[in-house]
């Protein structure tokens, strides 16, 4: 029946379950972007790795509760889960807003701070070079760059492209390859992260019910 007690226990069981698949295919996904050589960046790795893990643990967390019907580790799990609602919610909120000139700070702002293996992997993917410009500079952090992609520069070596010459000749800067990349990526995270949120809200009303409710395995000590 719903809203019973099997059928509460069953749904964070359920719940916790999906969110364990999404924390093994984050960490896969930088198992496999490490391996391929797709992502270079330690940073990026690791923040990848990090919210995987940390997504697992709590998915743990709420799955031995809702098994064992354990009040503490249920409590813990309705807190965690619910700054993890008030926070993904504001984030998901935050990306849909942003605009045309605020993603262009946002990708300066990025590119400027960026260590060369990020820029490396955005030079790579997108066959740019370069943010605004593809002339090398090492004095700006805006124009200094790693050596672009082969086919940024034809009849030179990876390490001589764009570094020997005034500017490559073979592709374009990364600015508005990235900001369209941002368009699109910030408008599906912050649809996809508006979903997760509402089914952390789900999860976090659903504890609260399932910590009330009385198991029926048991006749005492079961209900605190």
């Amino acid at each position: 029946m719903c809203g019973s007690f099997s059928f509460t226990r069953n749904a964070l069981i359920g719940l916790n379950i999906m969110y364990m698949v999404v924390a093994f295919l984050l960490i896969g996904v930088a198992t496999y972007g490490k391996t391929a050589s797709v992502i270079t960046s330690v940073s990026i790795l690791g923040g990848i790795v990090a919210c995987g893990v940390f997504l697992l643990f709590i998915a743990i967390l709420g799955l031995v509760g809702a098994v064992k019907h354990h009040q503490v580790s249920l409590f813990f799990y309705m807190v965690v889960l619910f700054l993890l609602f008030i926070i993904q919610f504001s984030v998901a909120c935050a990306c849909l807003a942003v605009k045309g000139p605020q993603r262009r700070q946002l990708a300066e702002f990025g590119w400027r701070h960026a260590s060369n293996d990020t820029k490396r992997d955005a030079q790579n993917h997108f066959g740019c070079c370069g943010f605004d410009t593809t002339q090398f500079n090492a004095s700006n952090p805006m124009t200094d760059h790693p050596a672009c992609p082969a086919v940024c520069c034809p009849g030179t070596t990876p390490e001589e492209c764009c570094l020997v010459g005034p500017a490559c000749i073979g592709c374009t800067s990364c600015a508005n390859l990235i900001t369209d990349s941002m368009e699109s990526g910030l408008n599906a995270g912050g649809g996809i992260g508006l979903f997760f949120s509402f089914t952390e809200f789900l999860g976090v009303w659903a504890t609260v019910r399932y910590r009330r409710q009385r198991d029926p395995r048991y006749v005492k000590g079961s209900f605190l």
